[in-house]
């Protein structure tokens, strides 16, 4: 295997195992809470609200997947609706008061584990980490 494969297969491994903590740590946040809709909950705070279409094209996902993504939020008191000013017809979610303060603990216990986890890391690994990441994500 060359080097480029070996790390590649590294990298793919390292963002799996990754993911499978984000999806572990959102669990531990709310019962029922899943990383999905965890990260809506966070668009729509990020962006002061959003619409539905919104959610599916950022996440590119099906609208029925968004629609029921969005009813557990609901259900779990985390998300409000309310009129679209600019179109009557649609619906704005936005975070509930409950959610924010799920979304404020959330930031607070993430930016914890990441002080920890990169105790030992210089600012200049911790900028090239940052840099990287931002160039990984523009590629999509």
């Amino acid at each position: 295997m060359s080097g480029r494969d070996a790390s590649i297969e590294t990298i793919q491994r390292e963002l799996t195992a990754f993911a499978r903590r984000a999806r572990h740590k959102a669990s531990q946040m709310h019962p029922g809470l899943t990383l999905v809709m965890y990260s809506m909950l966070d668009l729509m705070n990020e962006r002061g609200g959003c619409r539905a279409a919104d959610l599916a094209a950022h996440f590119l996902l099906d609208k029925s997947t968004v629609s029921r993504q969005v009813s557990a939020l609901e259900k779990l008191g985390l998300v409000s609706r309310e009129v679209d000013p600019e179109d009557h017809r649609g619906q704005i979610l936005r975070p509930s008061e409950a959610g924010l303060v799920l979304l404020r603990e959330a930031y607070e216990v993430r930016r914890q584990s990441f002080t920890e986890r990169f105790t030992g890391w210089s600012d200049a690994d911790l900028a090239d980490l940052a840099r990287h990441l931002v160039r990984y994500g523009e590629a999509d």
